[in-house]
């Protein structure tokens, strides 16, 4: 998407479409019909991935459609982060995507499977695969996410390789920056999403590296994330148990005798806490949006009844 045009592909090749409606409503990914000048219908989408719009406003950012797999791309270094990829697997989930954690520069560490392990432990949704991602083999060990008929988008921070793994997995040669050898973060490369074709045939999406991720109408998607505690909270006494100091907690319980790990609750409860309040926002905007629709059709309507009683 650019500022007022799509780029889009067809039989034909390439295509500049005008779009009916602001840009912000397409993502990268989208079907759409069109007369050879402009997009007349975006086509509903088999998969659907957005966030909350980053900062106060209560918008939704759409960021990619019809992704068969999310690739969620992080390093064997200190920019692993277990709650931030409980976050991209909650996004995944609720978009519909099969979850992929791509674990990079697994040639610069000693045991590149204890990095996949700790990622593979956050939930059994998980697959994980260490790669070095400039080595061809891994885009031979990708293929099956990105063959004929499978989209592919490539997510995470900055500095994780994504890039490196976009030229591996597409043949292309596109610019790359080094990692900050302070913080192991790495520097933006990839400015817009935007769609290649895989060498295995199928699609790669990739899009730049998020520094806000905010989920809304996430719900599912989390509590299938975290279903081991979804399942305990299923047993407490009280349906509207905060897990605190409820009698009856099973929650509470499981924690007591070393169940649960006590960082991951605190984690689950950070989500669904950030998850209510801006899918709460965001329906209210929606709610607020009905209302001012219903009353314009009411203005024109009385306009219209007053023209035909003049006449």
């Amino acid at each position: 998407m650019h500022r007022d045009r799509l780029s889009a592909l067809s039989p034909e090749g390439p295509l500049a479409l005008l779009p009916a409606m602001a840009t912000g409503n397409y993502a990268v990914g989208d079907f759409v019909l069109h007369d050879g000048t402009r997009a007349l219908q975006r086509l509903a989408p088999g998969t659907e991935i957005a966030r909350k719009a980053a900062g106060t406003g209560t918008g939704r950012q759409l960021i990619a459609a019809n992704v068969d797999t999310l690739g969620i791309v992080t390093s064997c270094n200190a920019d692993f982060n277990e709650s931030r990829l409980e976050r991209y697997l909650a996004l995944a989930e609720a978009a519909g995507c099969l979850p992929l954690v791509v674990l990079t520069k697994a040639d610069l560490v000693d045991d590149p499977r204890a990095w996949a392990r700790r990622a593979e432990r956050l939930s059994p949704l998980v697959t994980a695969l260490t790669v070095d991602a400039r080595d061809a083999d891994a885009a031979a060990r990708l293929a099956a996410w990105a063959g004929p008929g499978q989209t592919l988008a490539l997510t995470g921070s900055s500095g994780t390789g994504k890039t490196t793994l976009l030229n591996t997995l597409t043949g292309a040669a596109e610019a790359t920056q080094g990692i900050r050898e302070d913080d192991a973060k790495g520097r933006h490369t990839t400015t817009q999403r935007a769609l290649r074709r895989a060498t295995a045939g199928g699609w790669i999406v990739d899009t730049p590296g998020m520094r806000e991720l905010a989920l809304a109408e996430a719900a599912e998607g989390i509590d299938t994330v975290f279903a081991d505690l979804a399942e305990l909270e299923a047993g407490c006494r009280f349906s509207d148990c905060r897990h605190e100091t409820e009698p009856g907690c099973a929650v509470r319980a499981a924690l007591a005798d070393g169940t649960i790990d006590a960082e991951r609750l605190a984690r689950w409860e950070k989500l669904r806490r950030e998850d209510r309040r801006n899918s709460e926002t965001l329906a209210e905007a929606h709610e607020r949006d009905r209302k001012f629709g219903k009353m314009v059709k009411g203005l024109m309507r009385e306009k219209r009844d007053l023209g035909l009683k003049g006449r």
